[in-house]
């Protein structure tokens, strides 16, 4: 029997760089309440949004993912040429096929590098940070760019009082590489099947196309059975994280938590009994909820605002869809 030869990947991965992207067209809430029963007041204490961003024609999901990129690469102090793995998380690229990992590839200037896309709703990131973990420690590449990207307003009813205000636009990237001492964590992550229907896709695609139904699909929630399930359960799942990782809350500089609603990030501190000296991400305010974006546009401002800084150590958690989720403890670039 042939013996395969082993793998010689880097001991440890990290995050090395990030990038992000916001589309130009900031939509305050007063558009949207052109369209609902509502008030700014009543927006405001239901999810802390104020604005969000919107896309244009030419903000595509490939090219914000290309904006975003360009920038983590460059933070990280690389070459495109060196990435040999793009994974990009999206629930709104809206052809099946190809992959848009591989236009996004090509047009950075990769040398053929690995491409593929992941659909895991608001938890992509951490599903890709994972994989591209994996695929350094394993060493299939050296380098792995990171991608979470979103056109939720192609996918938002704006005459859904639930959803209308909650969505925006936007990417988020990072490059993961080599490290020679743990810098990404374990990974606690998993799915609960049986709620799918609480966070869903108004109808299939093939629904719209045969005419049985008029109106575009769109996404739509159950929004109380989502509060609960992500005060509580989602708690559960940032605390194992921190186990795993062998660290308590009292450690952390950092917590950026998907960026879904700002009373369930306000619930998930109070539950995990977070310090005071514990930096929060509440990017939801400016940027509304971009899904699989939320958690690099957050971190990628937090650094740019000096809030956080180089080193820090993060705990990051994602939820969403599915019901899917994936937390972990990193370091930040």
């Amino acid at each position: 029997m042939a013996k395969i030869k082993p793998s010689k990947g880097a001991p440890y991965a990290r995050i090395l760089g990030v990038g992000g992207y916001r589309p130009t067209r900031v939509v305050p809430n007063e558009v949207i309440l052109e369209t609902i029963d509502s008030s700014d007041e009543w927006i405001r204490s239901r999810s802390g949004i104020e604005t969000r961003h919107w896309a244009n024609d030419e903000e595509t999901v490939a090219a914000m993912s290309i904006m975003a990129s360009g920038k983590a690469i460059a933070d990280a102090g690389i070459s495109a040429e060196q990435i040999g793995g793009v994974i990009v998380s999206t629930v709104s690229h809206f052809k099946q096929t190809p992959a848009v990992a591989t236009e996004i590839a090509d047009k950075l200037g990769t040398a053929k590098a690995a491409a593929f896309d992941i659909s895991a709703g608001c938890a992509g990131f951490g599903y890709g940070l994972t994989l591209a973990k994996g695929m350094i420690v394993e060493g299939s590449a050296e380098y792995v760019l990171v991608i979470g990207v979103e056109r939720l307003s192609d996918l938002t009813d704006l005459e859904d009082r639930a959803t209308a205000f909650l969505f925006g636009d936007g990417a988020g990237a990072v490059v993961v590489g080599p490290a020679q001492e743990p810098a990404i964590g374990p990974t606690v992550w998993g799915s609960e099947g049986d709620k799918s229907e609480t966070i869903k896709q108004t109808v299939p695609w093939t629904d719209y196309r045969s005419g049985e139904v008029a109106k575009f699909p769109a996404i739509t929630q159950e929004g109380q059975a989502v509060f609960r399930w992500a005060v509580f359960e989602m708690a559960k799942v940032a605390k194992e994280a921190l186990d795993a990782a062998g660290i308590t809350a009292d450690d952390l500089d950092v917590f950026i938590p998907h960026q879904a609603n700002e009373r369930i990030i306000d619930s998930m501190v109070k539950t995990l009994k977070l310090p005071e000296s514990v930096t929060v991400a509440r990017d939801v305010r400016t940027t509304g909820n971009t899904s699989a974006a939320s958690i690099p546009l957050a971190m990628e401002r937090l650094l740019a605002t000096g809030e956080a800084k180089s080193g820090d150590t993060a705990l990051v958690i994602g939820f969403g869809a599915g019901l899917v989720y994936a937390a972990t403890v990193v370091t930040l670039p």
